[in-house]
């Protein structure tokens, strides 16, 4: 699975990104400054990074020179509304793979960026799948066994993190802010609700309770003997 770094800190924009990427099967991580990117870039691995120019901390070219610098061939795309040649010219002489300028069409985008993976020999996954359960991350539908199951936003959401991670177990915060962000009252019991829903739709062994630590779905999920219908709640 091809994970993708976001460098952007204006949020309607990194929100916008991450879910039409999440959507398309890449996996990604945001950040909103320079400083971050970088060393984002340095210490994990991606496989490519879309890189706002105009990031507080330290400037985007910045950043960008000092991936560059460290001889680091990891794929950049600039995503910038600086759209004068200049700074077209300087982010393409700076090391950026691609250029794209705000307001742009997320279609055109991921085709950028299916393209510069294409070149390292990485492509995205469309399904992510547990032993008999499967998520289409096009569709984003539910199968597990022969049933296909239709999800609400917040329950695909919270597949989806489950199903990134098999065998993991996820604590209630990290489910929150995943799934409802940093913001959302940790005093709230949203995610026992949605775990009872998922457990109506796919069957209640599928999500696992450890007690005192979270929950997780066995990378070895299978379908039950008695499912019940799927019906949403």
């Amino acid at each position: 699975m091809a994970r993708i770094l976001i460098a952007e800190d204006e949020h309607r924009i990194a929100s916008f990104l991450e879910k039409g990427l999440r959507a398309n099967g890449f996996a990604t991580v945001v950040v909103d400054d320079g400083h971050a990117a970088a060393a984002a870039a340095r210490d994990s691995d991606f496989d490519l990074v879309i890189l706002d120019l105009g990031l507080p901390g330290q400037d985007g070219m910045d950043a960008l020179a000092e991936i560059r610098r460290r001889g680091d061939r990891l794929p950049v795309i600039v995503l910038t509304a600086r759209d004068a040649v200049p700074d077209r010219v300087k982010g393409l002489e700076r090391g950026a793979d691609d250029y794209v300028t705000k307001p742009f069409s997320f279609e055109e985008l991921l085709a950028r960026v299916r393209a510069r993976l294409r070149d390292t020999g990485k492509e995205e996954v469309t399904q992510l799948r547990a032993g008999g359960l499967v998520l289409d991350l096009r569709t984003r539908r539910a199968t597990i066994g022969s049933r296909t199951v239709e999800l609400s936003a917040r329950e695909y959401a919270l597949l989806e993190v489950f199903l990134r991670h098999p065998d993991h177990v996820l604590s209630r915060e990290q489910l929150l802010s995943h799934v409802w962000g940093y913001d959302f009252d940790p005093g709230s019991n949203i995610v026992e609700v949605y775990v009872r829903y998922l457990r109506r739709k796919l069957g209640e062994h599928v999500i696992e309770t450890v007690r005192g630590m979270g929950y997780r779905v066995s990378a070895r999920a299978e379908p039950s003997t008695g499912p019940d219908d799927g019906r949403s709640t």
